[in-house]
């Protein structure tokens, strides 16, 4: 089939891509011109494991083509899936000027009839809003009578496994328009996922708004398990309990299952926070209340101060004086999405203590310096006290404490003894609770987790820290954190 994706951001490059795997004939295009020649030559904008061979490979077979012409692009297509951003604007709801744009675009250049598919995650009634605009550039072009139809088919991708999610779907989620060109629309996306359903069928039926609706209800039912846990931790801590068991014994139970169960600092990335705003808008603009999507928000946003809070119960609010470590700076792994990280809080949050500050993440130090530098209002640099530094071990010179913020495989199994001779404080503040507290406590590191029974003994007074480049004990050394 003959496929158009418009936009070639995330979304856009791994719906464009996987579709092309399938053997279609795939044009991307973006406004982006410096996009397209990067595209053009070769290179990929964005971080995704395994897209860059993907992309690659479609692209030498001419399955795969890039360009910043939209009028190429609708002459091409069958069918035109829009994947630009919806940005959340300051009131919570999504920003549509990009969705909206590219529909009149289409409608500019469209001589034939076109299915037209919201790939991008838009609040209800966006559906009618793209049609609209569509109609009004038809008839600014004396075509009234063309027909066409709008389709919606959210995304459901993970970044870090978008392409085995796009290519191994648990569904594929169609919201059709009612009338013939619905039906027509039917047998055209029928054609397209066919390759999904020869084992069994993935695509669900449903209306435009329904089809909507869905996505937004989904991340905002995840994101709210993630907020449930974080509350759980707080209390496990409080009652001696540990969040790591009560998590197995949990997500044994079939009704509830196991993932988007683990306590943490909080959700990030470009999807979660965005989607339970705009759903918050979306039914406060019809008189309603989400309290619960509220609820989920406002414990998140206290989250990605708790381990900063930690820090200063420790060591003191003021923490002039101190060099802490932080490992993992994007909002998750096998990514260098920085979009609401809560390192994004963390850090600045330290830094205006006064400590000086060494962080480390495998992808995405360049994509955090940038993103710090936005919050801070001036580009980052040792004068703030914030070192980027290109290895885990040193963001752990002469540390008085590590941080960990994002669960990168690197960080699970490091050499612990090679850590202890690198940090002067034996203090780990585990955000992510990859580690086990009896290990740590074995090996003479004073840990907290989030709700696993982490109290932490009283720091040693400032003027008794080890200094700058001081040989640190070792582990066995170091008398052992009290227990909880």
């Amino acid at each position: 089939m003959k496929i158009a994706v418009v936009g070639a951001g995330y979304v856009g490059l791994v719906t464009a891509t996987c579709l092309a795997e399938l053997g279609n004939d795939v044009i991307c295009v973006d406004r982006d011109h410096g996009r397209v020649a990067v595209l053009h030559a070769g290179g990929v904008p964005i971080f995704e494991p395994g897209l860059d061979d993907l992309l690659q490979r479609n692209r030498s077979a001419e399955r795969l083509r890039f360009t910043a012409s939209m009028a190429v692009a609708v002459r091409h297509a069958e069918v035109i899936f829009i994947a630009v951003g919806t940005p959340p604007q300051e009131d919570g709801s999504a920003d549509l000027q990009h969705v909206l744009a590219v529909a009149a675009q289409i409608g500019q250049h469209m001589t034939e009839f076109k299915v037209v598919v919201n790939k991008s995650t838009v609040p209800v009634g966006t559906g009618r809003r793209v049609e609209q605009a569509l109609r009004s550039a038809l008839a600014d072009r004396g075509l009234d009578a063309l027909d066409f139809a709008v389709v919606s088919n959210p995304e459901f991708l993970k970044e870090g496994a978008a392409l085995d999610d796009f290519m191994r779907p648990d569904r594929i989620v169609i919201g059709l328009p009612a009338g013939e060109a619905g039906e027509a629309a039917r047998r055209l996306m029928t054609r397209l996922y066919a390759p999904f359903n020869r084992n069994h069928e993935r695509s669900l039926w449903m209306d435009v708004a329904s089809a909507e609706l869905t996505k937004y209800a989904a991340n905002a039912m995840l994101a709210t398990r993630i907020s449930f846990m974080n509350e759980m931790a707080h209390l496990a801590d409080a009652l001696g309990a540990d969040i790591d068991a009560v998590r197995r014994g949990i997500g044994s139970d079939s009704r509830i299952g196991h993932s988007f169960l683990y306590a943490g600092t909080g959700y990030g990335g470009s999807c979660f926070p965005k989607d339970t705003r705009a759903l918050v808008h979306t039914a406060a603009a019809h008189g309603l209340r989400m309290r619960l999507v509220e609820a989920t928000e406002s414990v998140n946003r206290l989250q990605k101060h708790v381990l900063v809070d930690r820090i200063c119960a420790h060591f003191g609010a003021d923490l002039r004086g101190l060099r802490l470590g932080v490992w993992g700076l994007a909002f998750k792994p096998n990514t260098d999405d920085m979009r609401d990280a809560p390192s994004r809080i963390v850090i600045p949050e330290l830094l205006s203590r006064g400590a000086q500050v060494l962080v480390h993440d495998p992808v995405a130090l360049s994509e955090a310096q940038r993103a710090l530098s936005a919050d801070l209002g001036h580009p980052v640099s040792e004068m703030d006290g914030l070192s980027f530094v290109e290895s885990p071990l040193e963001a752990l010179a002469d540390v008085d404490a590590l941080l960990v913020l994002t669960e990168w495989k690197c960080f699970h199994h490091p050499d612990f003894d090679a850590m202890a001779r690198c940090m002067r404080g034996r203090v780990i503040f585990d955000g992510r609770n990859l580690y086990d507290p009896a290990l740590m406590d074995a090996l003479g590191f004073v840990y907290q987790g989030i709700g696993r029974r982490g109290l932490l003994k009283p720091a040693q007074p400032v003027d008794a820290r080890p200094a700058a480049g001081a040989t640190p004990l070792r582990p066995d050394a170091q008398s052992a954190p009290s227990p909880a």
